[in-house]
């Protein structure tokens, strides 16, 4: 894990963390690249970078400087259509911050940048103040998602029950933040 810095994209990082994200599409998910589904990913700087309540991060290798991991976060809830009702209703835009985009090149699994990248986004949305709940949705046929994210907060809609789509959504518990004046270790600091 000390191979790697996490840090928020910077312009240099866009064309590398599309190339990670392009890559992950075609490859795991057998969708290739999708607009209606993907459209931020070519628009990385717009959907992540310039709004102030989003966030791009990305995990760079220190031994040959290339991105290989990404995560994202904005603050749109899930649509409806193509998300259930009760999903959009619970999770309104403006309040909810999505996790989006936390994808690790094949070769660079297995040594927790997914979870770093998560944490940071957490710290990233706790840090924001305005909040109310976290969510994402994975494709539950992507090898290890649906384990990393059960281990990462609560399924609360599992589509392929409700709806025989291949697609589970989660709520992942908000971190609080430290009270005023409370030093914070930075030695286990996600970010760095």
């Amino acid at each position: 894990m000390l191979d790697y810095d996490i840090r928020p994209a910077g312009p240099d990082d866009l064309d590398p963390a599309r190339a990670v994200m392009l890559d992950t599409v075609y490859r795991d998910f057998g969708t290739g690249y999708v607009p209606r589904w993907h459209g931020d990913i070519i628009e990385l700087r717009d959907a992540y970078v310039l709004p102030a309540r989003h966030a791009l991060l990305v995990a760079v290798d220190r031994r040959d400087g290339a991105v290989v991991a990404t995560g994202a976060l904005d603050s749109r809830g899930p649509a409806h259509p193509p998300n259930p009702r009760a999903l959009a209703e619970r999770y309104p835009s403006g309040r909810t911050a999505q996790l989006r985009r936390v994808y690790v090149r094949p070769e660079h699994r297995r040594r927790g940048l997914a979870r770093r990248l998560v944490a940071a986004l957490l710290e990233f949305a706790a840090a924001d103040g305005g909040y109310r709940s976290v969510y994402l949705h994975t494709d539950p046929a992507v090898p290890g998602a649906e384990d990393f994210w059960r281990s990462q907060g609560d399924v609360v809609c599992d589509e392929r029950v409700e709806t025989g789509e291949r697609v589970v959504h989660f709520e992942i518990p908000l971190p609080a933040l430290p009270a005023p004046g409370t030093a914070v270790g930075t030695a286990t600091s996600p970010v760095g």
